[in-house]
């Protein structure tokens, strides 16, 4: 299975993809990882139900093992919205729009959520691989090049990923920690 086939990573995302090679190489345990964009519908639910169905459909249309990933930025006032929508809220309402919905709330507490699925390929059940990374919601500051990381500041940095150098981001983002678990379970199939 897994030794003589590399998962491939479905994204259609360049810059997720330039992110997860980055991280996955790194270390003393380097993963290499074709990749491979795909166009999969993504349903409604939580993170977790549309990271197994996106992982489902795209082991069954690459024919083997693969790698999916879902990223959601949850608002503690907004009891976890906009999760797994963000990049649909994004694209409606921008960075600034962003903050917007956080108008009159007394927290801009957040949590970046990343949920890797694994699956070895077709009717296999997919695992999951999370990671978290809980910061607050800012003026957007950065490059606003990647997604909502302009706004997103982690907890006791001072900067949002976007003002931070790719390898420190690398080191303690929510993509980063579930990288981190799906590696050392890839490992473990060895």
């Amino acid at each position: 299975m897994y030794p003589d086939l590399f998962p491939v990573f479905v994204t259609g995302n360049a810059n997720k993809l330039k992110e997860v090679k980055a991280i996955l190489s790194a270390g003393g345990n380097p993963i290499e990882i074709a990749s491979r964009a795909l166009d999969i519908p993504e349903i409604q639910g939580s993170t977790q139900e549309v990271a197994i169905d996106k992982c489902r459909r795209a082991a069954e249309l690459l024919g083997g093992p693969c790698i999916t990933e879902d990223t959601a930025l949850c608002f503690e006032a907004l009891k976890g919205l906009p999760g797994p929508y963000i990049k649909y809220f994004l694209a409606d309402l921008g960075h600034e729009g962003l903050n917007s919905l956080l108008v009159g709330f007394p927290t801009k507490a957040a949590w970046a959520l990343c949920t890797f699925a694994y699956s070895a390929g077709p009717g296999s059940d997919p695992i999951l691989f999370e990671g978290r990374t809980d910061g607050s919601i800012v003026r957007a500051r950065g490059p606003g090049v990647f997604g909502w990381d302009a706004v997103f500041e982690p907890a006791g940095t001072g900067l949002t990923y976007a003002e931070m150098p790719a390898d420190q981001k690398n080191k303690l983002s929510h993509r980063y920690k579930a990288l981190e678990k799906l590696r050392e379970y890839l490992h473990s199939l060895n």
